[in-house]
């Protein structure tokens, strides 16, 4: 490619490309060749900018972490509400992200930021040290723990989970819906009204923050 129309790369051009593809085609489907010739360079010139992929997958996550909303609210509980569904978010536009977010060894300062402010926010409301560890462990492991089910849902909305759920319905032999008559009236519910993962979302979220609401002080 002439010297005139090669694009000018930056740190944040690179990382911005590579967040983009990972989340049309996936993590595994990200490469220094494959970003550089996406971007229109030879692999060498990604090398000035990031030093290799560990470093690329740093600064994607990076970008990740500063869409998620600090905690704001009137209470803690609030905030901590707001950030959970903020978190959410995030891993539901970037899902290659699950299971990366806390594996870093260098963060970056959107990551540590994040952390800070959920700690902070606790620990101003008058938590002790131990409970806002614990309650910080549990919501963070409720928002991944979700976001990695949702990531492999063969449905995209509570129609489309309705007619999954059909499907399987239609599928069961009689003998096993006799053996498992709880597990299809799970399956006959949700053919009817469809599965709802944002509703279900802040229902688990909410029975978490009632349980901390209960037990703290």
């Amino acid at each position: 490619m002439p010297e005139a129309t090669r694009p000018r790369l930056t740190r944040d051009s690179v990382l911005q490309r590579a967040l983009e593809r990972a989340d049309t085609a996936g993590i595994d489907a990200l490469s220094m060749r494959s970003l550089a010739s996406e971007l229109g360079v030879v692999p060498m010139a990604l090398y000035k900018h990031v030093a290799n992929k560990e470093e690329l997958v740093d600064g994607m996550v990076e970008l990740v972490w500063a869409e998620v909303e600090p905690p704001t609210g009137a209470t803690w509980r609030e905030a901590m509400r707001a950030r959970a569904v903020s978190l959410r978010a995030a891993l539901r536009r970037h899902p290659w992200a699950v299971g990366l977010m806390e594996s870093r060894m260098r963060p970056g300062l959107a990551n540590l930021a994040a952390h800070n402010a959920m700690m902070g926010c606790l620990r101003e409301a008058g938590f002790p040290f131990r409970t806002t560890v614990h309650v910080t462990s549990v919501l963070d492991a409720y928002v991944y723990g979700f976001a990695l089910q949702e990531k492999t849902l063969p449905f995209d909305s509570a129609e489309e989970s309705g007619q999954v759920a059909a499907e399987k319905e239609q599928s069961v032999p009689v003998e096993l819906a006799q053996r498992f008559p709880y597990l299809l009236e799970v399956v006959a519910q949700l053919a009817e009204a469809g599965y709802d993962y944002d509703e279900e979302f802040v229902t688990g979220l909410d029975l978490i923050l009632d349980g901390v609401e209960r037990r703290w002080p």
